[in-house]
């Protein structure tokens, strides 16, 4: 095999390895669980219970217990994104957390009554705050908690 083959082999096999969003596999599996887990532009106080169950969001990943609290920002993965891409501010106890410069509007929803999935019932409670997100490069990858300013 010539210089320009192996050359185009490489070429090929490393962008196979990056995903269609443009990051490592990794990165983007845990780009797409905190997606799941934490962003919906669609949910409101009263469809926690609803979103809960389709997607499946349950106290570890692979079990059935009820999460007793989890937080949906209100908005779409590219408004999200921003946090890390220039619309937050690196925490100085924490390099890889980002705090968003703007505030979201976040839905919390708390457990009510149930222990295991699909008998989960949810309370929503909507508020406006500042988000903090660990971020993999340009890519959010877990939501650390909102701060009420």
């Amino acid at each position: 095999m010539g210089i320009h083959q192996c050359t185009a082999v490489v070429l090929l096999l490393l962008c196979a390895s990056l995903s269609t969003y443009g990051q490592p596999a990794e990165i983007r599996r845990r780009y797409e669980h905190f997606l799941t887990q934490h962003v919906y532009g669609g949910i409101t106080e009263q469809t926690c219970d609803r979103v809960m169950r389709q997607r499946r969001i349950t106290r570890f990943p692979t079990g059935n217990d009820c999460k007793e609290v989890n937080t949906f920002i209100q908005a779409n993965g590219n408004h999200v994104r921003t946090v890390c891409t220039g619309g937050g501010t690196r925490q100085t106890d924490n390099r890889d957390l980002y705090m968003s410069n703007n505030q979201f509007t976040v839905i919390t929803c708390t457990l009510r009554s149930g222990e295991r999935h699909p008998n989960c019932r949810y309370r929503g409670k909507e508020s406006s705050r500042k988000i903090v997100v660990a971020c993999e490069g340009e890519w959010p990858t877990h939501y650390e908690k909102g701060v009420i300013v």
